[in-house]
């Protein structure tokens, strides 16, 4: 049975050509402190290093998981959210555009339901934004930060603009009956607020589930 030093050691012959070789090997060594003071307090029987590679897996497997993990570049990830959140707003706004002005039967039956359900909609975009700080975090580790803040940045910018457009008028309020009023672009604007942090808090979560 391999000990702590023999584990790392392993793990960093591994990862020698990753870019954040040393940090990963910091968080995993960290974990593995955390996990063996942990261990008492659980009345756990098993030896340190069987409970280690119960809860980490081997450094094989660590290792398989990582290879996996490099095939995903910052840019592809951070294009792909950006990608996905303009495209829930194109659909948005091309919805809205053929319902009003075409009138089309189909477009109002859509837009009847999806105004039904505003609440569930918006849930779900919530969890949009902390899948994307979850899943950069699961990706990049520690050095995935600024990465996330880019990501963000880019991505919001849909959501400011229609913001910017219906709160000055530029776009009729009349077009999102009878979804718009003004209890609901408040709701839309504390949301908005809020995205952030809950990208944030997504960040740290997959960051830590990155050693796991």
């Amino acid at each position: 049975m391999i000990d702590k030093e023999e584990f790392l050691t392993k793990l960093e012959i591994g990862l020698q050509n990753h870019p954040k070789k040393n940090e990963i090997i910091k968080e995993y060594e960290l974990h593995i402190t955390e996990l063996l003071d942990e261990k008492p307090c659980l009345g756990i029987s098993q030896t340190d290093m069987d409970y280690i590679i119960e809860r980490l897996g081997t450094p094989e497997e660590i290792l398989e998981s990582w290879k996996e993990e490099m095939s995903i570049t910052p840019n592809k990830t951070k294009w792909n959210f950006v990608i996905v959140n303009l495209l829930f707003f194109s659909f948005g706004f091309l919805l809205t555009a053929l319902h009003n002005y075409f009138k089309w039967g189909w477009t109002g039956a859509i837009w009847q339901k999806l105004t039904s359900i505003s609440g569930i909609i918006i849930l779900v975009y919530i969890l949009f934004w902390g899948l994307l700080g979850y899943e950069i975090g699961r990706a990049f580790g520690p050095n995935g930060k600024n990465l996330m803040v880019k990501t963000f940045l880019l991505s919001i910018i849909p959501n400011l603009a229609l913001m910017y457009l219906i709160v000055f008028h530029i776009i009729p309020h009349e077009w999102f009956e009878p979804l718009l009023n003004k209890k609901f672009i408040i709701v839309c604007v504390a949301f908005t607020c809020i995205l952030y942090p809950i990208c944030t808090l997504g960040y740290f979560w997959g960051k830590k589930a990155s050693v796991q």
